[in-house]
């Protein structure tokens, strides 16, 4: 059984950087694809980052404006999510996700296979 664990929110203040770790155990780091997500209340799962099971493929969701970073470390078994310029709306839970293989659709939830339990970012005005 895969399973992840979210670390690295906190509160940042506006402007700021931050990096978030998702660390991976059980099933074959190397063959998995993960993606990042993030959620507010009443808002839906907002799509972040994605990164194929190679490494070799990263993409991105639209309204980042090339703040966000993903990246992973097979060795360490971990993918991090590395955000900089964060704003007040950046505040969110966000959510590490991981798939068999490559998914199917990147900024589709449904389509990952395994989540963890996030880890909270506020961003102070």
């Amino acid at each position: 059984q895969v399973q992840l664990v979210e670390s690295g929110g906190g509160l940042v203040q506006t402007g700021g950087s931050l990096r978030l770790s998702c660390t991976v155990s059980g099933g074959t780091f190397s063959s998995l694809s993960f993606g990042w997500f993030r959620q507010v209340p009443a808002k839906n799962r907002e799509f972040l980052a994605y990164i194929s099971w190679e490494g070799g493929r990263t993409l991105y969701g639209d309204n980042e404006n090339g703040r966000f970073t993903i990246s992973r470390d097979n060795a360490k078994n971990s993918v991090t999510l590395e955000m900089t310029g964060l704003k007040p709306e950046d505040t969110a839970d966000y959510y590490c996700a991981a798939a068999r293989g490559d998914v199917r659709v990147h900024e589709i939830w449904y389509d990952y296979d395994f989540w963890g339990q996030g880890t909270h970012l506020t961003v102070s005005s």
